[in-house]
């Protein structure tokens, strides 16, 4: 479809016809200019708001899914998907970086469904620990939790860029609509000034239709920019909020991954555990000297 065409439509009105058809060659092609930047903003306008939709509405589920479950890795092993959801695909690269860590440097612990807590301020005892965290006997080195850092962090960076991706377009048409509808109309009335001093005829009748000719530039231009504005604040507003979301949820996901799946006992513990596991192994005999 020729840019020309798709502007017949609008064109149909008297005053922007009459415009349109005393146009110079020079207006014609800012005209058609404009008319491509309009052709590529109106698709990033109807693709990001499909976009954005998306992501709002499958985030929503995908957030009621997450808050009912305990161990933040049922989702990946129950293998429902989200597609659209930035927040699930934050994830789904952590969890594919906790998976990859279990298996292949995994820290064998021992699990513990219950221990006795020391006295609260009030000085009564009780209370329990998380048990899901402690009956978990598989976890990761801290070491290997921080490949799962760098897996959140790349994920979010590349989730951010996607929801950004196209909006050079809207910025572009915004500031730079009105400045080539502009440059058309300066064009079109020096073509007309130039005209008048050639026939030597300053009348209102010789340079009416030349001025209006060079004016429906800037009226085009307007029009390319003034609903590319309006897009844009709204989705870099959108966008921003979806952004801070995905940052507060993957602070949240780390904190959960670390809890229930990172190695956090302390040093003296690791060590008591590593000396039995050494001497409860067949290979293990006491030395046979003596203090």
């Amino acid at each position: 479809m020729e840019p020309i065409s798709m502007l017949q439509p609008i064109l149909a009105n008297g005053a922007l016809q009459f415009a349109f058809e005393k146009a110079t060659t020079e207006g014609k092609i800012t005209i058609c200019c404009l008319a491509v930047l309009s052709l590529f903003s109106w698709t990033v306008i109807i693709t990001k708001f499909r976009q954005l939709y998306r992501a709002r509405k499958m985030t929503k589920k995908f957030m009621v899914s997450y808050k009912a479950t305990r161990d933040p890795m049922e989702i990946h092993r129950k293998g429902p998907e989200f597609d659209g959801s930035p927040a699930f695909e934050l994830y789904y690269a952590a969890a594919e970086e906790v998976t990859y860590q279990l298996k292949n440097n995994p820290v064998k612990v021992k699990s513990r469904n219950r221990v006795e807590s020391v006295a609260g301020f009030d000085g009564v005892k009780g209370g329990e620990t998380d048990v899901l965290a402690r009956s978990i006997d598989t976890k990761i080195s801290k070491t290997s939790f921080e490949s799962v850092r760098v897996a959140l962090e790349s994920a979010a960076s590349a989730e951010a860029l996607s929801l950004e991706k196209g909006m050079i377009v809207l910025s572009t048409a915004v500031s730079g609509g009105p400045f080539i509808g502009l440059l058309g109309t300066v064009w079109g009335v020096m073509e007309t000034f130039a005209g008048i001093a050639r026939a030597n005829s300053a009348s209102l009748t010789t340079m009416a239709p030349g001025v209006a000719g060079a004016l429906i530039a800037t009226v085009i231009g307007l029009l390319v920019a003034i609903p590319a504005m309006f897009a844009y604040n709204f989705m870099v507003t959108t966008i921003r909020a979806i952004t801070q979301e995905l940052d507060a949820y993957g602070s949240e996901l780390a904190t959960s991954i670390e809890h229930k799946y990172v190695d956090n006992r302390p040093l003296s513990e690791e060590i008591t555990e590593a000396m039995k596991s050494v001497m409860r192994e067949p290979s293990f005999e006491p030395s046979p000297f003596k203090a």
